[in-house]
């Protein structure tokens, strides 16, 4: 009996030390929390700031559109260029191929919807449709009648969506690491954080930066040309007003593309692939290559998702020498 009384008192003993050893370690991992949400908080930066910091001074232009001031860039004389970029970027990602072009063509980029620039839409709609729309409303304001187009990522899906419902105005497209297929694998990262409601409301002001370099380092087929300054600019243009919450919208969105009209395109087609996309497997491009009549498929060794920016000097003569033939004089 006195063994096991003693058995008893002892098991008495262990239990308020473990609620203490647990408890300890639960405000530890708060703690630690509110050290991350300290770390890691920013308020929107000003939209004038960043506009004086990332806006081309003798060709960026502003106009309003479904109630935003739209960010684009406009330069060069000849057949007009239009340019797409995707998830998370902004017109910049186009900046090295702006160069190699506007010495043959006008180039016209934009900040879409909820990047960049331009930032969020007061109805919150991010569909493809509504892309579609926009785009529509934007070539009109430009008096854009007939042009080359070519979009990136998401912009890929706007672009080969809108040449299908306007065939009168897109002459010739590029699509590069395109999406329109459904996703193998999961999605990267910040998509899945941003799907899940606590952490989406959370994402809306605490903003690790190391995030956006991660999502760089995965989008890049060479991590020597994520620099500073590139994770720099990708981050303050998260920070433009509107564009967290607008990310996190975009996420919450699911719709499917009816890649079967593809068949459907009459224009020429070239389709861009970096071979080490993670995002969007290389696969897809040959998917592209199959659906579509005619068109030709380059993919890029060592390069990743973005290979207009990660490559502009080959990818961007690829794109001069489909759209303008090789050994094109520059206009004068």
């Amino acid at each position: 009996m006195k063994r096991s009384a003693n058995g008893i008192s002892r098991v008495k003993l262990k239990v308020p030390i473990m609620k203490k050893i647990l408890l300890t370690l639960l405000f530890g991992m708060l703690f630690l929390l509110l050290v991350f949400a300290v770390r890691n908080y920013h308020s929107d930066l000003p939209a004038e700031i960043l506009e004086e910091r990332y806006a081309y001074a003798e060709d960026s232009g502003f106009l309003t559109l479904q109630g935003m001031l739209v960010h684009y860039r406009r330069t060069g004389k000849g057949m007009p260029v239009l340019l797409l970029h995707g998830t998370g970027a902004s017109l910049h990602t186009w900046e090295e191929w702006t160069k190699i072009l506007a010495p043959y063509a006008e180039v016209v980029s934009v900040d879409l919807p909820g990047f960049g620039l331009t930032g969020s839409k007061s109805d919150r709609d991010y569909s493809l449709p509504a892309y579609v729309r926009f785009l529509e409303e934007f070539t009109a304001a430009l008096n854009l009648d007939s042009f080359y187009l070519a979009g990136n990522s998401l912009g890929g899906a706007i672009a080969w969506s809108y040449a299908l419902t306007h065939p009168e105005q897109v002459r010739k497209l590029i699509l590069l690491d395109a999406a329109g297929f459904p996703r193998q694998g999961k999605d990267p990262l910040p998509m899945r954080l941003a799907k899940l409601p606590v952490i989406a409301s959370a994402m809306t002001r605490i903003t690790p930066k190391n995030l956006v370099r991660k999502s760089l380092l995965d989008v890049y087929g060479d991590d020597r040309k994520v620099t500073p300054e590139l994770v720099g600019r990708y981050f303050d243009l998260l920070l433009h007003p509107g564009n967290r919450e607008a990310f996190t919208d975009r996420a919450k969105m699911t719709y499917a593309l009816d890649t079967s009209r593809l068949s459907q395109l009459k224009i020429p087609v070239l389709i861009q692939w970096g071979a080490l996309d993670t995002w969007i497997p290389p696969s897809d491009g040959e998917r592209f290559k199959s659906l579509i009549p005619g068109a030709q498929l380059k993919v890029y060794l060592g390069l990743g998702h973005v290979p207009m920016e990660e490559d502009p000097a080959v990818t961007g003569k690829d794109a001069l020498d489909f759209w303008f033939g090789p050994g094109r004089p520059a206009l004068k």
